[in-house]
């Protein structure tokens, strides 16, 4: 059966309201499988689709934000609740912080007590940061508990964790004194104190650590959860892996934006953005980049002279400008994604100078070759001179801004990021154009 049509049929039976038959269809499709079904519906039959569901919760987690929201509008507020009540912490903070005020004053009274206080408290963090992503639902042990009393423990709190492949081991004033994995506690003696297994050389974070950092160290030490305390030294909740690809998911998705000069978001929809909010989110580079390029036009008209009795180097312009341009594009997006990834530093500036204006007049040389050849059946050898000159002036002078660039951002504090390929092309652009008609200046004149 077509997925057009199982939608139809599924449609049909919501509308006649068979809800059997509606859920035995849903029978063998995973959570993330039946929320991309839910948004094809309309909000009434989805609505009353998810309210029988059986993972519910699970389910609703995975539907768009924008989609989370609508249903927080269209499902009776105690059904709501329970749904928000049966989410993983960190999950059920993230709806209430996408609510408007009302939503959010309505919903807490029908809250418990402790979810109440534990929503409060996670949306209370800073968006970026650990506290802002992390789970308040973490197995505890007590200090000198013995293996068999801590399997007994896990047991009782499995429920209610994020994971229980991890336990930490707390003292009273919730101080993390060490960290035990389930697969020791397994192989361990029952008699055994768990203050002789437990892992006390461990990483955590501050709940104000920003949120990629926290991925990063996650990805580096090939972590499962990293604990998050506070500046007392308390612990207050955990970051888990799958969190942690999240952040770098939406980081990388935030770069590449920037890469292509559009104003960062990583919830942007390019399906379901309103066109206003693309149009706002691209005319900012755009115009700007739209001054910036008169600079090449400045830099033809300061050499009409030279174009005016030289009418062929007009034909290799768009073409040396070009080749100009993308080299530094390939420059740029190499640093700014060494730079995201800490494989290079500030530091390293100087030694990747070096390196980069080798590779650059390797290519420039490849390149000047080439368009020589073009130069000289076009034109004669002092033609093709100037283009192999200029051609490997280009590129070197492309790939050094290109490299420059992201450094030179990252230093002064601003996104390295923001180095877009069209921001690098622009300058590019009118570098190229200069260097071309100087140095065809020196030689034909």
């Amino acid at each position: 059966m077509g997925y057009n049509n199982f939608l139809y049929l599924l449609n049909d039976a919501l509308k006649n309201n068979h809800i059997e038959l509606a859920l035995a269809s849903l029978k063998t499709f995973r959570a993330a499988d039946i929320a991309d079904v839910l948004t094809q519906l309309s909000i009434e039959h989805s609505q009353l689709l998810l309210i029988h569901l059986p993972e519910r919760a699970y389910i609703f987690s995975y539907l768009p934000p924008t989609q989370q929201v609508k249903f927080a509008e269209a499902i009776p507020r105690n059904i709501f609740a329970e749904i928000i009540g049966e989410m993983p912490s960190d999950k059920r903070a993230d709806v209430f912080k996408r609510l408007d005020e009302a939503q959010q004053n309505a919903l807490l009274p029908a809250l418990a007590q402790a979810e109440r206080e534990d929503i409060r408290q996670l949306s209370s963090y800073i968006e970026g940061t650990a506290g802002a992503i992390m789970s308040s639902e973490y197995v505890t042990l007590k200090p000198n508990m013995m293996v068999k009393d801590a399997i007994k423990m896990l047991r009782f709190e499995a429920h209610d964790t994020e994971t229980i492949y991890f336990a930490y081991v707390l003292d009273q004033a919730r101080k993390i004194l060490g960290v035990l994995s389930l697969k020791q506690l397994i192989l361990a003696p029952e008699e055994q104190n768990i203050n002789e297994l437990m892992e006390t050389n461990l990483l955590t974070a501050y709940v104000d650590t920003d949120q990629d950092e926290v991925a990063k160290i996650i990805a580096r030490y090939d972590l499962l959860a990293l604990p998050i305390i506070d500046h007392q030294d308390m612990m207050v909740g955990i970051v888990t892996y799958d969190d942690a690809m999240d952040v770098a998911s939406e980081e990388a998705t935030e770069d590449f934006l920037k890469v292509g000069a559009v104003n960062a978001s990583s919830k942007l929809s390019i399906k379901s953005a309103p066109i206003l909010q693309l149009y706002q989110k691209r005319v900012f580079w755009l115009v700007f980049l739209v001054f910036g390029s008169l600079l090449s036009g400045i830099g033809i008209a300061h050499y009409e002279d030279v174009i005016a009795q030289h009418l062929v180097l007009v034909f290799f312009l768009p073409l040396l400008v070009g080749s100009g341009g993308n080299a530094g594009s390939q420059s740029s997006t190499l640093m700014v994604r060494a730079l995201a990834t800490g494989d290079v530093q500030f530091k390293d500036w100087f030694h990747l100078l070096g390196r980069e204006s080798l590779v650059a007049l390797c290519l420039g040389g490849t390149m000047a070759i080439a368009v020589s050849i073009l130069g000289y059946f076009r034109g004669d050898e002092m033609v093709a001179l100037v283009l192999a000159l200029s051609m490997m002036g280009i590129v070197l002078m492309g790939c050094l801004i290109g490299m420059s660039l992201p450094f030179i951002l990252n230093k002064v504090g601003l996104d390295p990021a923001s180095a877009s390929a069209p921001l690098v092309t622009s300058i590019c652009d009118a570098t190229g154009v200069i260097v071309y008609l100087f140095i065809a200046s020196m030689i034909l004149f």
